[in-house]
């Protein structure tokens, strides 16, 4: 991915390879020789935690979570650097065989694109369970990029034999590089993860500043944490087809205004949305906002409302105007 990449930079610049690596040269002047540098894929069936991992290992919530299955819809890239390398996660939707409209189509490309083009894969499983929703990922695992086993919820497996028994039958599936048990929640054995995925990562100097957590911007963080409180106060009663526009994103000092409509596809899903008397919506304002002021280290000030865009998931424009085509 890094070598295609310079190489179109270089291309588009008038550049030559050599110089691209000078110039990165320039901005690490301080890593040594050996510095590591990758992209790494985190994929799994919906719900097996990838989220909170990649949360996890870059030690700031980025990736939305909730016990809803599918939560994750976009690629979303975390960044873990120390003074031996320089992880770059990409969190990946859930591979989703339930439900079959464009949107989802979308998402389950996005997975397969993903594993295309980075330089180590994480195959997430949940501890003592292998169902027919895992085999389908397996089944897209590329045979030439490595890939590890992350079980996570070790935690949930007391009896040593248990989870051997458990490693024995998943290590059947596939031909992993590695296997690691972890509990993403409490952040156990995390940092053994990382000391297996670094020899992976290809010698190169930090693609990005050492304090950079993200590459994705503020507007888009803003309309993950909605969506995420929507998921978690809503339960089985989310609308499948919902998902969050941020209309107006505005910077005034350390003050963010920030104007969220939740969009669903029915007008019978509005009311389940808002609530009686606007209570439940009220509340998921409230929480996005702490999170948003938390994450941006600044006042927000945000209103959310609820809007009708009948069939918008499987309508082209509207998942090219949420970059989920």
């Amino acid at each position: 991915m890094q070598d295609h990449d310079q190489d179109q930079e270089a291309g588009d610049a008038g550049l030559s390879p050599e110089q691209i690596d000078a110039a990165l040269a320039g901005l690490a002047p301080n890593v040594p020789e050996d510095y590591r540098c990758g992209f790494v894929a985190i994929v799994g069936r919906p719900n097996v935690g990838k989220s909170t991992l990649m949360n996890h290992l870059i030690g700031q919530k980025i990736s939305i979570t909730s016990k809803k299955a599918q939560t994750t819809r976009h690629r979303v890239t975390g960044i873990q650097t120390t003074d031996k390398a320089q992880y770059i996660f990409v969190d990946t939707p859930g591979f989703q065989t339930r439900h079959r409209n464009a949107l989802n189509e979308a998402l389950n490309r996005s997975v397969k694109d993903s594993l295309s083009d980075v330089d180590c894969v994480l195959f997430v499983l949940e501890a003592g369970r292998l169902s027919d929703a895992d085999r389908e990922v397996i089944a897209l695992l590329p045979a030439h990029r490595p890939v590890i086993l992350v079980v996570n919820k070790a935690d949930r497996l007391k009896d040593k034999a248990d989870m051997a028994n458990f490693l024995l039958k998943a290590s059947a599936e596939f031909n992993f590089t590695e296997i690691v048990s972890v509990s993403a929640k409490h952040g156990h054995r995390l940092d053994t993860l990382l000391k297996v995925v670094e020899p992976h990562l290809p010698q190169s100097v930090p693609l990005y500043p050492e304090d950079m957590v993200t590459d994705k911007n503020e507007r888009f963080l803003a309309a993950e944490l909605v969506r995420e409180k929507l998921f978690r106060y809503l339960g089985e009663e989310l609308p499948y087809s919902m998902n969050v526009e941020i209309e107006k994103f505005e910077i005034e000092g350390n003050l963010r205004r920030i104007y969220a409509a939740v969009l669903v596809d029915k007008p019978g899903q509005k009311a389940i949305l808002i609530g009686r008397d606007g209570e439940r919506m009220k509340k998921i304002a409230t929480e996005a906002r702490t999170d948003m002021e938390k994450l941006f280290d600044s006042k927000v000030f945000l209103e959310v409302w609820v809007k009708v865009k009948s069939g918008w998931a499987d309508d082209v424009r509207f998942l090219k105007q949420f970059n989920l085509d």
